[in-house]
């Protein structure tokens, strides 16, 4: 990267910010600016390798994806339909898609902002032409509507703006925002930055008092205007950020639209909308929704002063840290509506954790912190980026995952791409900015919120200033921060310690560790020991600095065991693993190829093992473990070596099981059973079946929501099904056992109206005589004993409910 690129990149970041001063100075904002990422330059072997690969890899594979996938056409589309083409039909499945183009702008835009790419510009030129195109002459930019024809859903209403419960026009135009502005930023090109007024002029003359009163369905439009107002200097785009937030749980003067056959004005917990933003105490519904409003109304916050937002927003943070993070970082239990479930509801095999929820809420971690300067919110920042964020992308760059579940049975795999894809630009935006979240800055006062090797420019105390790190964080916990100010000045260093080495892993009580810490947090000046004297997870160090002063902060890095809140029945009698601020798990391809078995008693021995060679480079984590295993009919527990890995880099050698929370005792393991009669079969089943092998995978259930190994017949419901098990030679039979999968509160399947066993008698399938009645209950073995039979093959027959679906864990047959 040159050096006049660098300069150019920054005046383009300077000159729009002095332009939104001198238009109307905002009356308020952060107490602390964060140190913008072109200022920022990692070099470590963690973060540099990925920053490098997001570039090179990852951001080609999603423009590579967007067009191969009709995304591109949909505004190529557009434009021909204005121009009176005929016949033209929305490529994609969601009108939503257009916010994925946006994003990788966006992405694309950080990285033009560090290293010049003639390439890469003219290849986002060619697309924001297409985009020009594609907007209507007044302003309005919605490729779905523009293009006419069947909708790609029933979403979009019958005219604009008439559903925005689920049509994300708004959406789609705070990414547009949000793109612009870096865009803008970073090439000093207006061609964007002019689409993004002339659409935003429209939505401030559509919306408003005495206007539309509808908010977004989806907030994110949110942060896009306050973006826009920053680059702007228009005011108008920061009050209607303003008012579309205030906006939330009222009725006044709302348009009705139509859900589920109703007519209804407000959209519910599902957005966010029940009440006003500053009566909300709890984080509910859709959790990137809420990620995205809170941390919008965070930016409006900080620019407006607004208390009443920032007292919400500190109970609604303190509900979602205490009861509802996962100790990945990740966010939202409830895949049913890709959200927050109830309190303490934190499933592991079924966790959602969606890569796009966890960068929301990382998102609104950062403000609070900018907001109110408390190194609580850069540990859960931390945690969720080095856990619930890198995990949602592959080392190799171009493979993601959607949820991010804490426990596998072999049924998830990265893929390169999503019929739904807001997860991967989502990923290549944010590890495209990553350095511009490690530090924040006032006039006299620096804080340094996260470690990694590389240098930071910034001003303070009057004068240019640059921190230098060295450290070979998260692996080590030693950090050098040599300070090298132009000329000597006065200001106050913030160092975070972080809570994990405060003996303190989540800031609540919702995770803690059961040993005692081994070591402390230790900080030298310049050689000499000074005392952490911490504020709000700080330790200050305010004194007159000058060019040579180096600061040395050690965090000690054992091996600590986790353990939940009694109240998280999935993690009762279970325990995690991590170091410093990485989260660990057990996946099959270390472990013998099974991991749901192992007990890690209390007390076992863990040790560390650096593998260069391993998943990029890796510390590892080995020790002892039991295996707990089925054999000649008994249950036995036999001792076996364990290797734990990152949590972010499984899913990286094929598909297998995995876990986060390992058994602590043998009673609360999954045994691993002796192949059984139903295991010997061949597994078919009726028409529309999902993953139908799964029920002889021998992967017994704990209830019937369990996510282990179940097969399903969803979305069928109401209808008559089958599963049949055949053999290759007759096999005597007297007894059926099945376990029902039912997800209620979450999802659509239910245990069924009735069944029956059938067995096969030369072409024919006759009733079995049953001893007994054909139970059909939840959380437990439904067995009937009937009179022994002789058969080739063997069929489950099964009503489901009226309105629902339904699924099997297990069927086992003697």
């Amino acid at each position: 990267m040159t050096r006049d690129r660098v300069a150019r990149g920054l005046i383009a970041a300077l000159l729009p910010m002095l332009a939104a001063t001198c238009a109307q100075a905002p009356k308020a904002d952060y107490p602390a600016a964060p140190v913008p990422f072109t200022d920022v330059h990692l070099t470590d072997v963690f973060w540099a390798p990925r920053l490098d690969a997001n570039r090179t890899v990852t951001i080609p594979h999603i423009f590579k994806e967007n067009e191969d996938t009709g995304r591109v056409k949909n505004f190529e589309l557009a434009e021909a339909a204005q121009a009176g083409a005929p016949g033209g039909k929305f490529c994609t499945r969601f009108p939503f898609d257009d916010s994925d183009v946006y994003k990788i702008i966006e992405a694309a835009s950080y990285a033009l902002a560090t290293h010049a790419d003639a390439e890469l510009d003219q290849r986002v030129d060619g697309l924001i032409a297409k985009i020009a195109a594609a907007q209507e002459p007044d302003g309005y930019l919605y490729t779905s509507r523009t293009i006419g024809g069947p909708p790609p859903q029933d979403w979009l209403g019958k005219e604009r703006w008439s559903h925005l419960y689920m049509s994300h026009e708004l959406y789609n135009l705070g990414h547009l925002y949000e793109a612009a502005a870096a865009h803008f930023q970073a090439t000093f090109k207006k061609s964007l930055l002019d689409i993004a007024v002339k659409s935003a002029d429209l939505v401030a003359k559509e919306f408003g008092p005495a206007k539309r009163t509808n908010p977004p369905g989806h907030e994110e439009i949110e942060i896009g205007l306050v973006k826009l107002y920053r680059v702007t200097g228009t005011r108008k785009y920061l009050d209607l950020a303003n008012w579309f937030i205030d906006a939330r749980g009222k009725t006044e003067g709302r348009i009705p639209y139509e859900r589920d056959g109703r007519q209804e004005l407000l959209y519910g917990e599902y957005a966010q909308d029940d009440k006003p933003l500053v009566e909300q105490t709890t984080a509910v519904g859709h959790a990137v929704r809420a990620g995205y409003l809170y941390a919008g109304a965070a930016d409006v916050a900080a620019l407006t002063g607004n208390a009443a937002y920032i007292a919400a927003l500190d109970k609604i943070w303190a509900d979602m840290v205490g009861t509802k993070l996962y100790v990945t970082g990740g966010i939202g239990a409830a895949g049913g509506w890709e959200g927050y479930g109830p309190p303490y509801r934190l499933p592991n095999a079924s966790a959602y954790a969606e890569t796009c929820a966890n960068i929301a809420t990382f998102l609104w971690n950062s403000r609070m912190q900018r907001l109110e300067l408390d190194g609580k919110y850069a540990d859960v920042m931390e945690r969720i980026l080095y856990n619930g964020v890198l995990s949602g992308i592959s080392l190799s760059g171009d493979r993601f995952f959607y949820p991010n579940p804490l426990a596998s049975f072999g049924q998830h795999e990265r893929v390169p791409w999503f019929s739904c894809a807001c997860c991967p630009p989502n990923v290549a935006r944010i590890l495209a900015s990553v350095p511009g979240y490690f530090y924040a800055a006032t006039s006299d006062k620096v804080y340094v919120n996260l470690y990694a090797q590389g240098t930071g420019k910034m001003k303070a105390g009057g004068t240019d200033l640059e921190l230098a790190q060295t450290t070979d964080y998260p692996w080590k916990g030693d950090i050098k921060i040599e300070v090298k100010p132009a000329k000597a000045a006065h200001f106050t260093l913030a160092v975070r310690i972080p809570g994990w080495a405060l003996n303190r892993p989540v800031p609540s009580d919702l995770y803690s560790y059961p040993e005692p810490a081994e070591g402390a947090p230790s900080l030298k000046l310049n050689g000499e020991p000074v005392a952490l004297g911490l504020d709000k997870g700080y330790a200050l160090i305010a004194r007159t600095w000058k060019a040579g002063d180096v600061v040395e902060l050690s965090l000690p890095m054992p091996v600590r065991r986790v353990v939940a809140n009694e109240a998280v029945e999935a993690d009762r009698g279970r325990v995690a693993v991590e170091r410093g601020p990485l989260v660990y798990c057990a996946e099959w391809t270390d472990n013998d190829g099974r991991v749901s078995n192992l007990v890690l008693a209390d007390g076992a021995q863990l040790a560390i093992e650096p593998r260069p060679d391993l998943l990029g480079g890796v510390v590892v984590i080995k020790g002892a473990a039991e295996a707990v295993s089925e054999k000649a009919g008994k249950i036995v527990a036999e001792k076996k070596p364990i290797t734990l890995i990152p949590y972010y880099a499984w899913a990286n050698r094929g598909k297998g099981e995995m876990a986060v929370w390992l058994a602590r005792e043998a009673g609360k393991a999954r045994v691993a059973r002796e192949p059984g009669l139903s295991a010997k079969a061949k597994v078919h089943a009726s028409e529309g079946a999902v993953y139908p092998g799964r029920a002889n995978d021998q992967f017994e259930p704990e209830s019937s929501d369990d996510a282990a190994g179940y097969m399903h017949w969803w979305p069928k419901k109401g209808t008559a099904e089958w599963l049949e098990y055949g053999f290759d030679a007759p096999v005597r039979v007297a007894e059926s056992s099945v376990y029902w999968f039912d997800d209620t509160g979450g999802g659509e399947c239910r245990v069924p109206a009735s069944w029956r066993i059938l067995y096969k008698s030369g072409q024919d399938w006759i009733p079995v005589k049953a001893a007994g009645e054909y139970a059909v209950v939840k959380d437990a073995w439904n067995t009937v004993k009937f009179a022994p039979i002789r058969t080739s093959a063997l069929r489950l027959e099964i009503q489901l409910q009226k309105d629902w679906s339904a699924g099997i864990h297990e069927w086992k047959i003697k």
